[in-house]
C-alpha cells in the first residue's frame, strides 16, 4: 500500500534513468501540490472541476454512479436543494433543483451556528489577553455582557464560552427539544425563547433548565449570546467580523445575514443562524476547515480550534456535539469515518467535512420562504426552476423514512457520498 500525504494517495514514479530517491521526491512533491490547492474567487474562475466518470475516478477517486445515487436521494429531502462535493480540491459534483442555484443566498438557518463558532475561535486567538481561560472563560460578567445585569438567575454567572458553543450552558431547548444528561433524555416543556424584535434581551432572558455544564439541550440563545460576547470584545458585529476574517480572505461573493423580517430589520446578525452565502462559498468555508483553518499562506482560524470540532469535548460530555458541530467520534453515523463533522440547518441544509477522505460536502435544502431575496436585500438571480413550488414531503409512516429534511436525511447523504470514495 502506498503512503498518504494530507489525504492524497501517493503515486511512485520510477524512471529508468533516475534513482529510487528521485521517484520518491516526485511522489512527495505531487502530494504537497495537491494539498496546497485553494480555489480563486468565482469571479476569477472559481473551483477547479473534473467531469466524466473516468476522470472523476482517476483525479478525485470517486464513483460518479454512487454520487448520482446520493443526488437522487437528496431530491427527496426538501422542496428545494442541491448537492456539491469537493474531493482532493476538485469540485466533482454540483447540481441544484427548485429555487436553489449557485449564486442564490438562501436562509441557511442553523448552519450559521458553525460560522459563529469559528468566528469565536478567531476571536480567542486575536484577543487572547481578554480570554485568559480560553473556552473556560466565564462570560456572564460586566466585561463581556453588561446588558445581562442584574442577572435574572445567579446560576448564569457560571456559564463559560465553551458551554455556550457546545449547547451545555443550561439554556432551555427550543420547543420540545429535550435535555440530555450523560446520555439520559430529560423531557422539557416549551418556554419563551428568542424574539427577533429583541434578539439580545430575549436570548439573555431565556430560562435555564439545569446548571451550567450539567446537561445538553439544543438552544439557539446560547450561540447568539456568544456572538454578543464577540461584538463586545471585538467592537464589530458578527457579520462584519466574519467578512473581515473569513469572507474576504477566501474570496466569497455577495453574502449576508437574513436581517429583514417583514416590517422589521434586525440591528445585528443572529449568532444562532440565518447566514446566507453562495453555495460554492459554503464549500470554501468547509475547505478552510478541512485544511485546519488555513487558506493559502494564511492561518485564518487557529488550527488548534479546528482540531477540537470533531472530537468529544470537556465542555459537552453528554452528546457528540462540539463547538456547534455534530461529530462522529462515537461512530453513530455508521457509514462515515469517525473524524467526520458537520452542521445542519432547518430545511435540510448541511455542511460536512471529512478530513480522512479529503472531502467537503454542501447540501442545500429549504422551502420557498428560505429563498426569498427580501430576507437579505441582496440582488438575486431569478429562479429558473419553479417545478417544486407545490412539492410536499412524503408523510411519515411506520413503513418509510418519513420527511428527510432533518438530520436523518443529512446523515444519509453523508454516508452515501462517503461510499462514493474509491
Amino acid at each position: 500500500m502506498l503512503p498518504r500525504f494530507d489525504g492524497v494517495r501517493a503515486r511512485l514514479w520510477i524512471l529508468p534513468s533516475r534513482p529510487l530517491w528521485f521517484g520518491l521526491l516526485l511522489c512527495v512533491t505531487a502530494a504537497v501540490r495537491g494539498a496546497d490547492y485553494f480555489p480563486p474567487p468565482d469571479s476569477e474562475g472559481g473551483w477547479r472541476t473534473v467531469s466524466g466518470e473516468a476522470a472523476i475516478r482517476r483525479k478525485a477517486g470517486m464513483d460518479l454512479a454512487q454520487l448520482d445515487r446520493a443526488w437522487e436521494f437528496t431530491q427527496r429531502c426538501s422542496q428545494n436543494g442541491g448537492l456539491l462535493v469537493v474531493r482532493k480540491g476538485y469540485l466533482v459534483f454540483e447540481k441544484y433543483y427548485g429555487r436553489a442555484q449557485r449564486n442564490g443566498n438562501p436562509d441557511m438557518a442553523s448552519t450559521g451556528k458553525a460560522y459563529t463558532a469559528i468566528a469565536c475561535g478567531v476571536m480567542l486567538k486575536e484577543y487572547a489577553n481578554r480570554f485568559p481561560d480560553g473556552l473556560n472563560q466565564k462570560v456572564f460578567t460586566p466585561e463581556y455582557l453588561p446588558e445581562a445585569f442584574p442577572l435574572d438567575d445567579p446560576r448564569k454567572s457560571e456559564i463559560t464560552l465553551g458551554q455556550l458553543l457546545c449547547m451545555t450552558a443550561g439554556y432551555h431547548g427550543e420547543g420540545t427539544s429535550p435535555g440530555v444528561t450523560m446520555g439520559q433524555v430529560v423531557p422539557l416543556q416549551p418556554v419563551p425563547g428568542q424574539n427577533i424584535r429583541d434578539l439580545d434581551g430575549s436570548s439573555l432572558r431565556t430560562v435555564l433548565w439545569t446548571n451550567a455544564g450539567a446537561g445538553y439541550s439544543y438552544s439557539s440563545p446560547a450561540p447568539h449570546i456568544a456572538s454578543m460576547v464577540l461584538r463586545r470584545v471585538t467592537g464589530m458585529d458578527l457579520r462584519a467580523y466574519i467578512d473581515e476574517k473569513l469572507a474576504r480572505p477566501m474570496g466569497w461573493g455577495a453574502w449576508s445575514y437574513c436581517l429583514h423580517r417583514g416590517d422589521y430589520t434586525m440591528p445585528n446578525a443572529n449568532g444562532a443562524g440565518s447566514i446566507a452565502v453562495h453555495a460554492t462559498d459554503a464549500l470554501r468555508f468547509g475547505y478552510c476547515l478541512l485544511h485546519r483553518g488555513r487558506w493559502k499562506d494564511r492561518q485564518l482560524v487557529p488550527a488548534s480550534f479546528v482540531d477540537l470540532c470533531n472530537k468529544p469535548s470537556p465542555h459537552n460530555p453528554h452528546t457528540p456535539y462540539t463547538l456547534m458541530f455534530e461529530h462522529n467520534a462515537d461512530g453513530h453515523v455508521a457509514g462515515a469515518p469517525r473524524d467526520a463533522f458537520y452542521k445542519s440547518g432547518a430545511g435540510g441544509f448541511g455542511i460536512f467535512v471529512v478530513p480522512s477522505l479529503d472531502l467537503v460536502i454542501y447540501k442545500l435544502g429549504g422551502n420557498n420562504g428560505q429563498y426569498d431575496p427580501a430576507l437579505t436585500g441582496l440582488p438575486q438571480p431569478a429562479p429558473t426552476d419553479l417545478s417544486r413550488d407545490n412539492w410536499k414531503p412524503i408523510p411519515r409512516t411506520p413503513f418509510n423514512e418519513g420527511s428527510l429534511g432533518g438530520d436523518d436525511g443529512l446523515r444519509r447523504v453523508l454516508e452515501m457520498v462517503c461510499a462514493a470514495v474509491r
